[in-house]
């Protein structure tokens, strides 16, 4: 891995950079001390990832990773922000990671670490290549990664404190209000507001439900449905949910919610089709886990993405996130799941039940 730190000691201070250089084997750290050198250097090398700090002595930070978007597409970007802890609106877009100041080193080492680990499991140069030259790459969900954060913080927050963070948005409030009080998840009583959404569906679900809006509520290209896909996806999210252990369900849910969300990328293919001859383009799978992996999601999240329409891809050979992921989109689409896939992971048995869940929250999502 080629690290490339762009700034001064502020941000980047000298022995945090030298522990990164130590820590990696096969990490190889540069740093510039300004834009221009920056740029200078990744003209001239080829570039892994790059660290940009809020701020640089001659040119806007957005500068920098526009230029590092144009040299090297397949550079992955991280931006450090300040203490807002929310992304200026001109980096939105540009940086596929933000990290908050102060660095902490266990942050930053495992934020460069998982980079490579994605490498791994998307080892595709021309993918990486494609989606680094998206202009407008959809920028992380904020709002879900700040609710994570409370939760992380605070495992006790309180309902008015989890409400009161998705308020702070009211186009994203509005959306989970009306997904609350749709068919699918509504028991007949109207939720005016989001601490009673919070008490009726619970953190677990209000958070997903936050996600869903944030990401459906992309960009799509042409011809492609965002409802039907958020429809589909907040099925096989709680569909998932049911099959897994307490301890990896909010994994489930989370993977399966987000299985799809390569086709919300220009410049793909939607695997769901038969390939054309000579189509040269990304599958939306890999697409997909590589965004999510840039967006720093968990591994278990981006591999279940990966392959979960074709599961035996899989380095697991047991029954977890990445089979769930793809037996809940299989019922949620209307196609059938992987049966030697199922039968070799000992879960052959339970599929009748499962579609039969599939099947009523189908009903529900129709009437929705």
């Amino acid at each position: 891995m080629r690290i490339l730190f762009v700034g001064d000691d502020v941000v980047f201070p000298a022995d945090l950079v030298e522990l990164v250089g130590d820590m990696g084997e096969d990490w190889d750290v540069h740093r510039c001390a300004d834009g221009g050198a920056a740029m200078a250097h990744v003209a001239a090398t080829d570039v892994d990832v790059v660290l940009v700090p809020p701020t640089l002595p001659d040119m806007p930070a957005a500068t920098l990773l526009g230029q590092v978007r144009t040299l090297r597409p397949s550079t992955s970007r991280m931006a450090v922000i300040g203490n807002a802890g929310t992304p200026p609106a001109r980096i939105i877009g540009l940086a596929h990671r933000f990290l908050p100041a102060p660095l902490a080193p266990e942050l930053l080492l495992e934020s460069i670490g998982s980079l490579e680990e994605l490498r791994d499991v998307v080892d595709n140069p021309q993918l990486r290549d494609a989606i680094g030259k998206v202009e407008q790459l959809p920028s992380p969900p904020q709002l879900y990664l700040r609710l994570m954060q409370a939760l992380e913080n605070d495992e006790d927050a309180s309902a008015a404190d989890i409400s009161a963070l998705v308020a702070a948005d009211p186009a994203i409030a509005a959306k989970v209000l009306q997904l609350c009080n749709s068919a699918f998840f509504s028991t007949g009583r109207t939720v005016t507001d989001l601490r009673a959404a919070v008490t009726r569906l619970g953190i677990s679900t209000l958070r997903d439900l936050v996600l869903a809006s944030e990401v459906f509520a992309l960009p799509a290209p042409a011809g492609v449905d965002r409802n039907a896909l958020q429809q589909r996806a907040l099925v096989a999210s709680r569909l998932a949910k049911r099959m897994l252990p307490e301890s990896s369900a909010e994994l489930g849910a989370t993977a399966a919610l987000l299985a799809d969300i390569g086709l919300l990328l220009p410049g793909v293919r939607d695997e769901r089709q038969p390939a054309e001859a000579g189509d040269t383009r990304p599958g939306h799978t890999d697409a997909g886990a590589y965004l999510l992996g840039l967006w720093g999601l968990p591994m278990p999240i981006i591999e279940a993405v990966a392959f979960h329409r074709r599961p035996s891809r899989s380095a697991s050979r047991s029954f977890w996130v990445t089979g769930a992921t793809h037996v809940a989109m299989a019922l949620a689409s209307g196609e059938e799941p992987d049966h030697e896939y199922l039968q070799r992971c000992n879960v052959l048995g339970h599929l009748e039940e499962w579609r039969g869940h599939a099947d009523l929250m189908l009903d529900a999502a129709a009437l929705a």
